[in-house]
Order: structure tokens, then C-alpha cells, then sequence
């Protein structure tokens, strides 16, 4: 089945962009969360664009970069695949808004992938193997914490995603343990950076089906929503 993706990754400070199609070939399930192979060949054609600094990124500007460099027109995208976080929530919401304006406009499917998982399919794709702790900025002094056995035959969770604090992470963060993360040489020095990237988001995509609803498609937080009522004005 012909398939051509458009991944948006925007939940950290670097955020991209990138094109991906197939043919009929084999999927790239680097999604895996057994132990079924990965690494199938590439896809017939993938361009990506990345730019660093989230508060000054044109979003309109690296798609049409990406679809200039994979020779597409907009018209030939069929799914757009949105990176949920956590992470940075302006980033999130931009990408939606563009996936939820752009299935109105023209009636694409959806997909919405945590940005952990693609942290954890982006290790394997860089030979980073054994017990890898994803770790993230929460604000308010905490942080999101996803832990992955992950192998070069594929990745299985073996602790979802939660919200910790430095003092409990750093307690974990043993010699026989990696961790990697935007930020995460912040808490531990023996800790690799890794952003989250929009050519690994897509390829996860080409290998599911979950489609869902623009309404449907929400970032990721762990944190109850609270509202604080105004006092009332005199």
C-alpha cells in the first residue's frame, strides 16, 4: 500500500519536520514494543528539516522545504503524524492546530505518537542499547521518565511514563542504566542528549493504522488539570 506521511515533532527546543512515503514494500514498524525485528530498508523517499530554538521556528517554512525536497505538492500527503509530548506545550499546539486545519482542509488521516516512544525508537536507530531511561522537562522542578529494553531487534517499555523528581531520578541512575533527553545532561552528566525526531516519528507512522478525528487528537500530560477561581472584583 502507497503511503506518504508528513511528521510533525515539535515538542522540544529542536524542532522538525520531514516527508516519508512507501510503496509496497514492508513497513518500518520501528514501533515495536516486543522483540519483532526492525531495521527493514528506508522508505522510497524521506526529506527533513530541523531547526533549533523553539521560539523563533516557521513552521509553514520547513514543510514546504520538505515537500520541495522530496518532490511533493501538499496535495499528496495522506496522513500527518503529530508528535503528542510531553514536552513543550506551544510546540504541541501548534502541530496540532496545523494536523487539525489540515484534515478539515483537505480530509488526511491523523496519527498522534508520544514523543517518548519516538525517543525510544530514535535510541535503537542510534545503536543504543540495554535499560534506557527517556527523560524529560516537567516544569515545576520534575520531570516525565519513560523506561525502554531496547535491543536491535526492537524496544518494549518496562516503566511508562511518569512524572518524577530530580532527587528521585538521579537515586535510579545507576552505571548499568543510560539515560537520554533534551535535557538530559541537566540532571545527570553521564546522560546523552537526544531530541525527539520528526524522520523517526514518520517512520513509526508508516507502520500503524490508529487513525483518529482532529477532535480527537490531544497532547500528552500527566498532570491534572487545575483551575484557580478569580476573586471576585469589588
Amino acid at each position: 500500500m502507497f503511503m506518504t506521511v508528513l511528521a510533525l515533532e515539535f515538542s522540544s527546543a529542536q524542532r522538525s519536520v520531514a516527508v516519508l512515503d512507501r510503496g509496497n514494500g514492508r513497513a518500518l514498524p520501528m514501533s515495536q514494543k516486543d522483540e519483532a525485528p526492525t531495521r527493514p530498508g528506508p522508505p522510497a523517499r524521506m526529506a527533513e528539516a530541523i531547526e533549533a530554538g523553539a521560539g523563533g521556528t516557521n513552521a509553514f517554512s520547513l514543510i514546504e522545504k520538505v515537500l520541495a525536497g522530496a518532490g511533493l505538492a501538499r496535495e499528496q500527503i495522506e496522513v500527518i503524524a503529530v508528535g503528542l509530548g510531553p514536552g513543550s506545550y506551544t510546540g504541541i499546539r501548534v502541530a496540532l492546530s496545523m494536523a487539525q486545519g489540515w484534515q478539515l482542509a483537505r480530509g488526511v488521516k491523523l496519527l498522534g505518537i508520544s514523543s517518548a516512544e519516538c525517543l525510544a525508537a530514535q535510541a535503537q536507530a542510534e545503536n543504543i542499547f540495554g535499560c534506557v531511561n527517556v527523560v524529560m522537562d516537567a516544569q515545576r522542578n520534575e520531570c516525565y521518565q519513560a523506561s525502554y529494553a531496547i535491543s536491535a531487534r526492537g524496544w518494549q517499555e518496562i516503566r511508562p511514563l511518569r512524572i518524577v523528581s530530580p532527587a528521585e531520578m538521579q537515586s535510579q541512575a545507576d552505571s548499568s542504566e543510560i539515560w537520554v533527553g533534551p535535557e538530559a545532561t541537566r540532571w545527570l552528566p553521564r546522560g546523552k542528549i537526544l531530541f525527539p525526531s520528526a524522520a523517526i516519528l514518520g517512520r513509526l507512522a508508516l507502520g500503524r493504522n490508529d487513525y483518529v478525528s482532529g477532535d480527537k487528537l490531544a497532547p500528552i500530560y500527566l498532570r491534572e488539570t487545575n483551575f484557580t477561581k478569580a476573586n471576585a472584583s469589588r
